[in-house]
């Protein structure tokens, strides 16, 4: 696998950062070398907050990503940020409950997931992140649904471990509907 970089961008309090954790310990368990770095403006909750994810066989050279191969974009914001730069032939997975426009670019592959919407069909209206992440995972499957699901559940702080059906439930949606996307 070549190196892959990831940006999840959105707001404070869509579990961003968490989505990004998820990844990263899930490479890390499957013995692939990454880096996370989280950013977020000064706002507890409705601030933009943002992540970087690098995963890769080999060594990493630099944690900086100017031009990520995948974006998950949770709002409208991080689409309008983050779609013109991103290379040709890269992913982005956009949350159309917030993103009230298409995706310009046709040389990029994208699809928009109602993930604040599906959040609230299961019940748990924060869960757009893992929905995304399940998408990701059709879509660009550097690391699979199985691996993701083990990486949360060794990782998900004890105090969490109740919401591990839910999460899991919520990125089997994600993915279930990006692989109904793609036919």
């Amino acid at each position: 696998m070549k190196e892959t970089s990831i940006i999840i961008s959105g707001f404070g309090g869509q579990g961003t950062l968490f989505a990004g954790q998820v990844l990263a310990y899930t490479a890390m368990d499957n013995g692939l070398e990454v880096t996370w770095i989280p950013s977020y403006g000064p706002e507890m909750r409705g601030g933009t907050a943002h992540c970087t994810v690098i995963v890769s066989e080999e060594r990493i050279g630099s944690p900086l990503v100017d031009n990520p191969d995948i974006v998950l974009a949770l709002n409208l914001p991080s689409v309008d940020k983050y779609e013109d730069i991103m290379p040709t032939g890269g992913t982005l997975i956009a949350n159309s409950s917030l993103v009230n426009r298409e995706i310009e670019r046709e040389d990029i592959t994208s699809i928009l997931i109602p993930a604040n919407n599906i959040a609230e069909e299961i019940g748990m209206s924060r869960l757009a992140n893992m929905i995304m992440v399940g998408a990701l995972t059709k879509l660009r499957p550097i690391l699979t649904l199985e691996m993701v699901k083990a990486g949360l559940n060794e990782h998900i702080p004890e105090r969490h471990r109740k919401t591990l059906p839910i999460n899991f439930e919520a990125m089997d949606r994600g993915y279930a509907f990006a692989e109904e996307l793609l036919g």
